[in-house]
């Protein structure tokens, strides 16, 4: 699934990102590193992997959307 960056906390490594319905999903340290990832900025295109459904919606790895 494809998303936008929206927010990003470099201490936390945790942030948000919008669906491209419009709705933020926020992503813990653990989804962060599971990509790989160094730095988000936002803005940034990222491709995400989840789990569950819902309010239960949970981001398991985050990293740049590349074609």
């Amino acid at each position: 699934m494809q998303a936008t960056a929206y927010t990003y906390d470099a201490e936390t490594r945790s942030g948000s990102v919008l669906l491209d319905d419009g709705t933020p999903v926020p992503f813990d340290a653990p989804a962060f590193d599971a990509g790989g990832l160094r730095l988000l900025r936002p803005g940034q295109r990222v491709r995400i992997e989840t789990e569950g459904q819902g309010d239960a919606l949970r981001i398991t790895l985050v990293t740049l959307q590349t074609l």
